[in-house]
């Protein structure tokens, strides 16, 4: 059974922790410690209900303040499908995290409080959504009972998010449903006070949504180790240990190496000491080549059908994660892969304006800014749009002064 991998967003406040501890309340997945926690947490805070954004929220500080600060990743299943799910905060100054969260989801679920409809961070959370390629959105306008189960607000809810997908040229599968987590309404079971809705529930529409595989058509393998063992018997040993990040290896199949763009054919496939005739994606294996080709870590093995692209400048949407600034002329190592590189900030272009929905031109970006930017590498780099292979297509850039995570890039 295939595991569904789901990411939840929203702002501050909008019921996130409460609508996944109502999941797993629901679907038996909270252990009778933590049950026992919640009733004897809900009636010491003098509650007449279950509190079940205990169950989520992890750190003791999450847990005095009430609010979500790291990103929680928690497992339920059901009869029909696994399940992984991202608990992301929903302030703004954590917007990395949720950029973290995010990063391997297949499905976002985007909260909204009915009362206040759409704020900054949903445009925010939407449009990281989208920076990440998740296709599968489900915008789910929680505590309904506070608004009296208003239709005509759901509606309205709905258009403006309607207007927003409609100002871009992203591909969504989109999904709106009314919800109170609090008490249940159209989590599990459809509601009796919202009959007007002719939807699934938040369950049900997770349990049979369809995720398409991504097709990546670029076949490669980033050189993690050399094998040289320079005994009698394995003299002329020399085996390229990595991962495959997308598509499938052969015996025989012709390849490049870069950057050095040195060609040869695959002699032969080990894994784990055994002879494979075909490796594919996220498997580990130790390729051994016809020609005495030099590749040390950090190279890239790829079949010769590729369409990569490889060069010194690359322009990416930026995620910007430290206080200190990004500016032009700034220096930082680029993490792609098991490849380091000094990189230059070339030119800053624009960042996203979220209260006008739109990109506009910027000097710099600032902590939780999204933006444009164009970099020079100091060695080749191999790599791919995001949109078309997201193993090439994303990086890190690292602080030299600090060694802390500075930002997350998606080359365009």
């Amino acid at each position: 059974m295939k595991i569904l991998r789901i990411t939840t967003a929203g702002s501050v406040d909008d019921g996130k922790s409460t609508l996944i501890g109502r999941l797993l309340y629901e679907t038996n997945s909270l252990k009778t410690d933590q049950l026992e926690h919640i009733e004897t947490k809900s009636r010491s805070l003098g509650y007449d209900y279950l509190d079940f954004s205990l169950a989520t929220d992890g750190l003791l500080t999450e847990r005095e303040q009430g609010i979500t600060i790291d990103v929680s990743n928690l497992y339920f299943s059901t009869p029909k499908r696994r399940f992984i799910i991202a608990d992301a905060p929903g302030h703004v100054e954590y917007t990395r995290n949720m950029v973290t969260g995010a990063s391997n989801a297949e499905v976002a679920i985007i909260l909204l409080d009915a009362r206040k409809g759409v704020m900054e961070q949903t445009k925010r959370h939407l449009y990281i959504t989208q920076l990440l390629g998740i296709k599968h959105l489900i915008f789910t306008v929680n505590k309904m009972d506070l608004i009296e189960y208003d239709h005509n607000k759901f509606l309205k809810i709905k258009t403006q998010i309607d207007n927003l997908l409609g100002e871009y040229t992203w591909e969504t599968q989109s999904f709106f449903i009314p919800v109170a987590a609090l008490k249940g309404d159209n989590i599990i079971s459809k509601s009796k006070n919202m009959p007007w809705y002719e939807g699934e529930t938040l369950l049900s529409l997770i349990e049979t949504i369809e995720i398409e595989q991504d097709i990546q058509e670029n076949t490669l393998l980033q050189v993690q180790h050399v094998i040289r063992p320079k005994t009698e018997i394995h003299h002329d040993y020399r085996g390229f240990v990595g991962k495959v990040k997308s598509g499938m290896f052969s015996k025989g199949d012709e390849v490049e190496v870069f950057p050095s763009g040195s060609k040869s054919k695959i002699k032969a496939i080990e894994k784990y000491g055994e002879e494979k005739t075909k490796i594919g994606t996220g498997e580990n294996a130790t390729l051994l080549l016809e020609d005495e080709i030099d590749a040390s870590r950090g190279n890239t093995i790829v079949k010769s059908n590729h369409s990569l692209q490889s060069g010194k400048q690359i322009n990416a949407k930026i995620c910007w994660m430290q206080s200190n600034a990004l500016n032009p002329n700034n220096k930082y190592w680029l993490q792609h892969g098991v490849q380091k590189s000094m990189v230059k900030t070339k030119e800053i272009h624009t960042k996203m304006n979220w209260q006008e929905w739109i990109s506009e031109s910027t000097e710099s970006l600032q902590m939780n800014d999204i933006g444009e930017v164009s970099f020079q590498l100091a060695q080749p780099l191999l790599y791919a749009p995001f949109h078309l292979n997201k193993t090439l297509g994303a990086f890190i850039l690292i602080d030299p002064n600090t060694n802390n995570t500075a930002g997350v890039g998606f080359i365009q």
